[in-house]
């Protein structure tokens, strides 16, 4: 469905020197550095998955967003999604496709959102019958009835974005491009919206690309993830995958059955760790010690824990998959 090969983006920008002859100098004679915003990304995605492209700011993911879609053309490499190049096929490439991005909308400021529907219908070209059942679907997945007949400058974030997404997918596109789909909503909101992106992937196989910084969307989406950092691919599989190679950070909370006969130095003393592979907090009567697996075994620590303290209640888990893409962006784990 999407083949990426060896994709590349280049940008020239202008280097000026300081003050004010620098400032003349640069309007007369420009001096251009150039910068690659992405270099050499390659990856595959099949039909009807949700694939997690992800990465810290900076790190190239709009604009290999802004490619898929044809709104960059790329400096070298190339990108085809079902069997059409973006931005050569842009005419014929737009009808396959949705795009919803976080801060912007596609929606008629002033028009009920019924008519801006009306509207985007006829720019796509969507027959009568067609329309009617598209819309009973779009209206039982995303709860649209409450609000569509108010103008779109009435409407909430969160009912806003549940029509942005609504009007993407009113062409039944084959590849579904979602930025942030679900910042600044609520948690309601959000869960919602994600109920209405599985639904959509599982009746009709639409493949959709997600970008974000809500690890819980990650989590409840996509089962594979792509990871970009200063425009190279520093990660590309699934979440299992990459929690069975980096999850070696563990939790292991428990409560003392007396609090003042529990020793935090002398704890931390005997297991002669330190920094990142070390953490040790206190909430509300319970201790949650963070701790590296491969310096110290899961089964030794518990050990190390028992004999130190009496605990009237302990548990052990895994680190969470945020932990992990926080550990992979710090240390640029490359594949």
């Amino acid at each position: 469905m999407i083949e990426v090969e060896h994709l590349k983006k280049e940008f020239r920008k202008v280097v000026k020197e300081p003050g004010l002859k620098g400032s003349v100098k640069s309007l007369f004679k420009p001096k251009y550095e150039t910068v690659a915003a992405v270099d050499d990304i390659s990856f595959h995605v099949p039909k009807g998955e949700i694939l997690g492209f992800i990465g810290p700011n900076g790190a190239g993911k709009s604009t290999v967003i802004k490619m898929l879609t044809g709104i960059l053309t790329p400096t070298s490499g190339s990108c085809t999604i079902n069997g059409k190049d973006p931005a050569a096929d842009r005419k014929r490439y737009v009808k396959e496709i949705g795009v919803v991005f976080g801060q912007r909308t596609q929606l008629w400021w002033d028009l009920p959102l019924r008519e801006t529907y009306g509207v985007l219908k006829e720019v796509y070209s969507v027959p009568d019958e067609k329309y009617q059942k598209r819309m009973e679907l779009l209206n039982e997945v995303l709860e649209l009835d409450d609000f569509i007949g108010s103008p779109v400058r009435t409407l909430s974030l969160g009912q806003r974005m549940r029509a942005d997404i609504a009007a993407s997918l009113l062409h039944s596109p084959k590849v579904l491009f979602l930025d942030e789909p679900t910042i600044g909503l609520d948690v309601v909101v959000k869960n919602n919206i994600r109920n209405a992106i599985m639904e959509i992937n599982r009746t009709e196989k639409t493949t959709v690309i997600l970008t974000t910084h809500d690890i819980s969307d990650i989590e409840l989406l996509c089962s594979r993830i792509v990871m970009v950092d200063k425009g190279h691919k520093v990660y590309d599989g699934s979440l299992d995958a990459l929690k069975s190679k980096y999850g070696i950070m563990r939790e292991l909370v428990f409560q003392p059955e007396i609090a003042e006969n529990f020793s935090e130095k002398d704890f931390i003393g005997g297991l002669k760790l330190g920094g990142e592979d070390l953490t040790v907090g206190h909430e509300n009567g319970k201790w949650r010690v963070r701790f590296n697996s491969e310096k110290i075994p899961v089964k030794d620590m518990l050990s190390y824990t028992l004999s130190h303290i009496e605990a009237k209640d302990i548990s052990m888990r895994e680190a969470d998959v945020e932990e992990i893409i926080r550990r992979l962006y710090k240390e640029g784990v490359g594949v």
